[in-house]
């Protein structure tokens, strides 16, 4: 099955801004979710073949001195850059000053390319110039003259240059290594060293597994070193505490400051990470939902943290309610509409999604149904907002749609999100949003795969017309309603466990 076979993928295949590290730390950026279950699934097998190991045959055979840092920095958790240093030889190639430029540029592909590493050196080092250089080549594509394409030996004829390879020693030192060659050194020899790490402004933000926590510290300042942009690096730690329950982050590297900046589909936001929910690996959905939206139309965000639904659909010319259990997310959410100036157009509140619900909503809804804007319900609390949707029963009486709509019926659009591990994820959603609605949405409803949270499980967005059997029942049944504390901490938990 494609869940078994790609168990170690799913650690290395995440959407948009997330850094993941094949085999250790380096970016990658991806998609977001797919149109249906089945492109889904087929993105993943896609994912499987491009992350799969590939045979060696057929691959010239790297120099294991020019891509692997020295064998005495094995265990180093304080990191000595000058221990990295190390002298190799590689081939070069002599060239005219007169022809150095288009030579290079016909050589690309075979040139030496190293972090801060100059291809083109002077032929008797710093100190005196000479009228050729050398240009240094990558020895896994060539060791002798007879390694240049036809292309490249063509080039090298015209321009009356030489077609000899000679052998130049070359000092590496940690600014050119890459990442992935510091970790594999530094690492326990045999163990798993893939990790990944979260961009979010400023931050890289890592779960580190146990085997890696001795060289956190050297993992944070390597991550620093190596990524422009960068100034601070955090792990997620175990320990949870205050009544919301966030997780506390170490810093591992650089500067302390938990207060950042990022621009998302052109909006702009600010929060303390460190106190607030926020998943760059969204965007995409973000902006799929967002698009559904059409000016005038009316947003009521449940779960609206500091604004990723919120603050584009009021710069798209939306009217929009948006709650946060946590106030340090409403008090971000309210300054992100003030940076966006869209604070005329967003209503914001803070308190528990079913209180939201039943109690704010209830009391505009009768008017904005009446009305001719369409009113979207956006539930993004993905391990709990399925279970929110029994508020929505008996919501409004039938006597209020009676006066109010005179006789014009136009129901809200619900977007809910929600985990799941079912070996079939859209069936599941969709029979769990049923049973808390008390109503059958099978046939009735649309249901998008957003991403791979983790092996054997997917985060679901499930879409659909709200049933007025539902909105207007007299019969709402036993509310499978936690109480407030309880909510209080699954809110806020289970959004930082997704982070």
């Amino acid at each position: 099955m494609i869940r078994g076979g790609c168990k170690g993928i799913f650690r290395v295949s995440e959407t948009y801004y997330c850094h993941i590290l094949p085999p250790v730390l380096h970016p990658l950026s991806c998609g977001g979710g797919s149109p249906d279950w089945t492109t889904g699934r087929s993105c993943v097998r896609a994912c499987a073949t491009l992350l799969t190991p590939m045979s060696d045959q057929g691959l010239p055979t790297p120099d294991p001195g020019l891509y692997k840092a020295p064998s005495t920095v094995r265990g180093m958790t304080c990191l000595n850059r000058e221990a990295f240093a190390q002298t190799i030889t590689v081939p070069v190639i002599r060239i005219p000053k007169t022809a150095i430029h288009k030579i290079t540029k016909c050589l690309k592909k075979v040139a030496l390319q190293r972090p801060g590493l100059k291809r083109v050196i002077n032929e008797h080092g710093d100190e005196e110039e000479s009228e050729h250089k050398l240009l240094l080549l990558d020895p896994t594509r060539v060791t002798s003259s007879d390694d240049f394409s036809e292309e490249e030996a063509a080039a090298l004829k015209a321009s009356n240059v030489p077609q000899e390879v000679t052998r130049h020693e070359l000092t590496l030192t940690y600014d050119n290594l890459k990442t992935e060659e510091i970790l594999r050194a530094v690492l326990p020899e045999g163990q798993d060293v893939t990790s990944g790490f979260s961009r979010v402004g400023h931050i890289a933000h890592l779960n580190l597994r146990d085997h890696q926590l001795p060289y956190r510290k050297l993992i944070g300042e390597v991550i620093v070193d190596k990524n422009p942009g960068i100034t601070c690096v955090v792990n997620k730690t175990n320990t949870i505490d205050s009544t919301y329950r966030n997780f506390q982050m170490e810093v591992l590297a650089g500067e302390n400051n938990m207060v950042t900046k990022v621009r998302e589909n052109g909006v702009h936001y600010e929060f303390d990470f460190s106190q607030v929910y926020w998943n760059p690996r969204l965007s995409t959905e973000h902006d799929r939902v967002v698009s559904t939206f059409n000016r005038g139309d009316v947003i009521l965000d449940v779960f609206a943290g500091v604004g990723p639904f919120a603050v584009p659909a009021a710069r798209r010319g939306c009217t929009v309610l948006a709650n946060d259990l946590n106030p340090e997310s409403h008090r971000w959410l309210k300054h992100n509409c003030q940076l966006n100036k869209v604070n005329p157009k967003v209503t914001t509140f803070n308190m528990d999604g079913r209180e939201f619900i039943r109690g704010p909503v209830r009391e505009r809804l009768p008017a904005l149904l009446a009305g001719d804007a369409t009113v979207h319900f956006v539930m993004n609390l993905p391990a709990l907002a399925l279970e929110f949707l029994d508020a929505f029963k008996g919501l409004l009486v039938p006597e209020t749609n009676k006066e109010e709509t005179s006789g014009k019926l136009c129901l809200p659009e619900v977007h809910c999100y929600g985990f799941s591990k079912e070996d079939d994820p859209q069936k599941d959603v969709v029979m769990r949003a049923s049973a808390n609605l008390g109503f059958e949405l099978e046939g009735r409803c649309s249901v998008h795969m957003v991403r791979n949270v983790a092996p054997n499980k997917e985060m679901m967005c499930v879409s659909f017309t709200l049933p007025s059997e539902v909105l207007y029942s007299t019969n709402t049944g036993q509310m499978n309603q936690l109480p407030r504390d309880q909510n209080v901490k699954s809110n806020w938990t289970e959004r930082c466990q997704h982070t």
